[in-house]
């Protein structure tokens, strides 16, 4: 069925907590583990259901977040989204206590039921209230951000839309879209800043009420990590700081190299080529063609996921007023579909976007496919992220169907960029950690905590002076930072895990795609760590697994240059 043709309807929440409950009360009451296995299939199809509703409404929303009338549904349904997680909190307790449990484990998996105890830890009825006003505050985060309209060049502009300015040739003009781009965030100062103020003290209340000293702990637990510990995190960040920033530091007096300057500053920071940056090749419609095409060619089982996405409409790409930043794709449910949403505006991200929301939705058909227990189609997002940024390199023989001429320029950009990237991740993750470690910290003691952290993770960055940035505010064009509060970390271990593919696929494309296509078909019936080893890849929190991956990443970059 084509998106258009799918039918919206509000979904019957009081009429699904009482299902809920009769399930419930039901499982308890069973006199068997597969008698309790089908009421779990149940619940899954009710939860199914439900999901889909929710998801198409939110897709809707943030295609045009003017639109009053998915407004009010995505609000609607942010606010019954906990009172649905308290019913289902019944549930999963008495799963977890059936005294058929070892049963259950063997047909469901042991790992539904740790995933399971540490959504039971992250949750309690009495934070209800907090939730709901916490999905409010998200909301306002969005449609503040997605209301920019940005005079310049005689043009009115969205952020995204700016994205190209950033990487233009002449150097007066990046700047100038740096400040148009800070004028905004500097008008609406006020607002960033109390929304962000104010999810600070709600996730901490939220925190506080479940027995937590901080959002720190709790955080962890929502996102589900299941097989390493906060000072995992910690180490891995050290090893960034240790192995690879001095890597970052010669890419970017590289870059200066290329751009023949010798006082590298912010502004400068985006252009990768003194020529111009590779840009994809051709309108919006003709790069989606080649996309079509590169899939067509890359697998069987990648062709027929592609076709899908064309005969159903199943992408909303290009930048446009009124619509939610960033990209993203997620998963409808009933009708076994992935969706993307992105920003399209013209430069060498539209093709990252493409490949890496793909490499998403590519995961997300193949598991649909694979894994009969919803709840474990999914990895951890660790794991997904793995899923789409090793599909970025993997797909490296047809990006010049993107780029043409521009290929070599791509590939390398490519590379240095996701190099680049992890320290940058590991900045916004350890700059949450220290903000809800201190949670009464001021809006000007944040910027200035960014400030200080950007110097551990990107010491080759001058602001010059630019208005927002140099002030340190930003990291509130991080939608993550809003949204998602700890969801970042992700990227990082995934980057990790993707520039061993491509070491691999250098050395022997078919091997690599094979351990892709074993990584993906398990889904999330592994954690992380062993679904690495399970396809003979090291996890990145292995002793010296970062050192040695992004050592041979930039020795590649060595070998590849391109003025």
């Amino acid at each position: 069925m084509k998106f258009s043709q799918m039918t919206y309807q509000r979904p019957d929440y009081p009429a699904a907590f009482r299902q809920l409950e009769d399930l419930t009360a039901r499982l308890r009451a069973a006199g068997s583990a597969g008698e309790q296995v089908q009421l779990y299939r149940q619940a899954e199809e009710l939860l199914s259901h439900l999901s889909t509703q929710a998801t198409l409404c939110s897709i809707r929303y943030t295609v045009d977040t003017r639109d009053p009338f998915y407004e009010a549904e995505n609000e609607y349904n942010d606010q019954q989204s906990p009172l649905l997680q308290e019913k289902l909190q019944e549930f999963q307790k008495a799963l977890t206590a059936s005294p058929f449990r070892r049963e259950l484990e063997e047909e469901l998996g042991v790992l539904l039921f740790r995933n399971i105890e540490l959504e039971l830890k992250s949750f309690s009825p009495e934070i209800i209230p907090l939730m709901q006003e916490e999905n409010q505050l998200q909301n306002e985060y969005q449609k503040l951000y997605a209301s920019a309209r940005i005079p310049f060049q005689g043009k009115t502009v969205t952020v995204a839309q700016l994205g190209p300015y950033k990487e233009s040739t002449d150097r007066a003009t990046r700047r100038a879209a740096l400040e148009a781009e800070g004028s905004f965030f500097d008008e609406n100062r006020q607002q960033f800043d109390q929304l962000y103020d104010k999810l600070v003290k709600n996730r901490t209340e939220q925190a506080r009420k479940l027995g937590f000293a901080n959002y720190v702990e709790l955080g962890f637990l929502r996102r589900g990590r299941n097989c390493y510990a906060p000072r995992d995190i910690a180490a891995f960040r050290d090893a960034v700081v240790k192995d690879l920033v001095p890597l970052t530091v010669k890419l970017k007096e590289r870059q200066a190299k290329r751009l023949g300057i010798d006082d590298f500053k912010f502004q400068d920071n985006a252009l990768k080529f003194k020529d111009g940056s590779a840009a994809p090749q051709g309108t919006p419609e003709e790069i989606l063609a080649a996309g079509k095409q590169m899939y067509h060619e890359l697998s069987p089982e990648t062709a027929s996921f592609i076709d899908l996405m064309f005969d159903n409409e199943l992408f909303d790409v290009l930048a446009k007023e009124g619509k939610a930043p960033g990209g993203y794709c997620t998963g409808l449910e009933d009708y076994g579909y992935p969706f993307i949403f992105s920003n399209f505006n013209g430069t060498s991200g539209d093709v990252d976007v493409l490949t890496h929301e793909a490499g998403h939705a590519f995961a997300d058909y193949m598991s649909n496919q694979a894994v009969q227990t919803h709840a474990l189609r999914c990895p951890t997002m660790e794991g997904a992220e793995t899923h789409s940024m090793s599909m970025e390199f993997l797909t490296a023989p047809w990006h010049h169907l993107f780029f043409g001429e521009q290929n070599g320029k791509y590939q390398l950009s490519h590379a240095e960029d996701a190099l680049l990237f992890i320290p940058y991740g590991c900045l916004v993750d350890h700059f949450q950690e220290e903000v809800y470690s201190h949670p009464d910290w001021t809006p000007e003691e944040r910027n200035q905590c960014w400030l200080r952290l950007e110097q551990r993770y990107r010491p080759y960055l001058d602001f010059d002076n630019l208005p927002f940035y140099s002030r340190g505010a930003g990291w509130q064009r991080q939608l993550h930072i809003y949204l998602y509060p700890f969801y970042y970390i992700d990227y990082c271990l995934a980057q990790v895990m993707s520039l061993q593919y491509f070491a691999l696929s250098l050395q022997d494309r078919d091997a690599a795609w094979e351990k892709y296509m074993a990584f993906v078909r398990q889904g999330g019936t592994k954690t992380f760590i062993d679904l690495a080893h399970s396809v003979g890849l090291r996890s990145p929190l292995d002793d010296g697994c970062v050192k040695d991956v992004c050592q041979a990443a930039f020795q590649w970059t060595e070998g590849h240059l391109v003025e």
